[in-house]
Parts: C-alpha cells; sequence; structure tokens
C-alpha cells in the first residue's frame, strides 16, 4: 500500500518560518468548511463547527484509505475577517469576527464521497443532541489564495495583533502590495493540549500587486 501522505510536509503552502514574512502562490486547495460569526470559545458557534468539521473529515479519511489513498487529516485552519480589520490588530474586538472553520481534504475527494461521509455521521449519532449544529451546514469548497504573504507565530494567538500589523501596515506596502482576500489561519497544534508560548499558527494573507 502506498504511504500515508502528511500535506504539512508535501504542501509548499504549509512551510513558514518565525519572523519572516514568505511571498508565495498558493494553488487552490480543496476544504471541508463552515461559516459563522462571533467571537471563538468553548461554548461557542466556532466550537460548534469545529465538532462538525472533524467527524466528516475523518470519515473522509478513512473512505480514501479504502481506496488505497491514505493520508493524514490536516489541521485545523480559518478564514478570519471584519468591515474593519483593525478589530484583528489594534482593536481586537472579537464580537465583530467573521470566520470560516475549514479542513483541507485532498482533490480526489469527490462531492459524492464529501455527501456520503456526512450522511454517516449523522446516521451513527447516538442521539439527536451530540449531532453538533453546524453539520448541516458543512460544505465542499475549493478556496483559490493564489498571490499570498504569510509567517509563522509561535506563542499565545492573543500576541498575534503585532505582527499582522507589521504584515498589513509594512511589509505588504513595502512590497508594492495590498491586501485582497480574507485573514487566513493555520493551526498546527491543539490549543487544548500545548501550552500556549509553544502554539504555531501560520498567518496568511492573499494581496495583489498595487496598480503603478
Amino acid at each position: 500500500m502506498p504511504a500515508k501522505i502528511d500535506f504539512k510536509k508535501t504542501l509548499d503552502c504549509y512551510a513558514a518560518k518565525p519572523a519572516t514574512f514568505r511571498v508565495l502562490d498558493v494553488a487552490p486547495q480543496q476544504y471541508l468548511m463552515v461559516d459563522g460569526q462571533g467571537e471563538p470559545g468553548e461554548d461557542s458557534e466556532y466550537a460548534d463547527a469545529i465538532a462538525a468539521l472533524y467527524p466528516v473529515a475523518y470519515t473522509l479519511k478513512f473512505a480514501s484509505k479504502a481506496l488505497g489513498r491514505d493520508y493524514v487529516v490536516p489541521p485545523l485552519e480559518a478564514l478570519w475577517w471584519a468591515s474593519d480589520m483593525a478589530a484583528f490588530t489594534t482593536a481586537r474586538d472579537k464580537s465583530q469576527w467573521e470566520w470560516t472553520a475549514m479542513i483541507l481534504v485532498p482533490e480526489w475527494i469527490t462531492a459524492r464521497m464529501f455527501q456520503d461521509a456526512a450522511t454517516s455521521v449523522l446516521a451513527k449519532a447516538k442521539t439527536p443532541q451530540s449531532v453538533p449544529r453546524s453539520l448541516s451546514k458543512v460544505h465542499l469548497e475549493t478556496l483559490n489564495e493564489g498571490l499570498c504573504v504569510q509567517t509563522l507565530h509561535v506563542g499565545p494567538y492573543e500576541d498575534e495583533a503585532e505582527i499582522l500589523a507589521r504584515m498589513h501596515n509594512e511589509f505588504i506596502p513595502a512590497q508594492g502590495l495590498r491586501m485582497t482576500g480574507k485573514h487566513h489561519e493555520v493551526y498546527f497544534n491543539d490549543f487544548r493540549k500545548v501550552e500556549a508560548s509553544k502554539l504555531r499558527t501560520l498567518l496568511r494573507q492573499p494581496v495583489e500587486h498595487r496598480a503603478t
């Protein structure tokens, strides 16, 4: 049987270093997604979205393995945005945050496989109350970000503001670029199992060249 694929190691878009801003082209990727709004937290809509994504992601992984194509379920990711991007930097007003929680799935995962996986997760629920409210909101979509700037943040999520301000207000303009898409984060650790000082989070911002 072919070796299990670990996309964190094979996809260039997961490569980032601390204290280094990198400009790269990100190829289109397919994701399981759930859209929502508001502050993330233990009992939040965001937490419920994550609880819906993982069962579907693992059901798809095992369906793919049965077809001879095994892979490691990729890390949790999320798009974040607000009408005023200062909500992520200087203001940190989490009530204004909108988001899409996501888990990457391989390009060979089809819409039919996704629908079968979602149906299977629902069927296996022990009680209706055990089904995440967001399960019906999970959808399969391709994200095409293109040109991006990214870096790796090591430390608590709350300490991202300074590096994001540098990325948005200093590095991106200095490269003759401007922000276009939604702020993107990739969570390489589970915050429930790793102390905050050791959290590794990839921070990505889609950009385009400014007109001259």
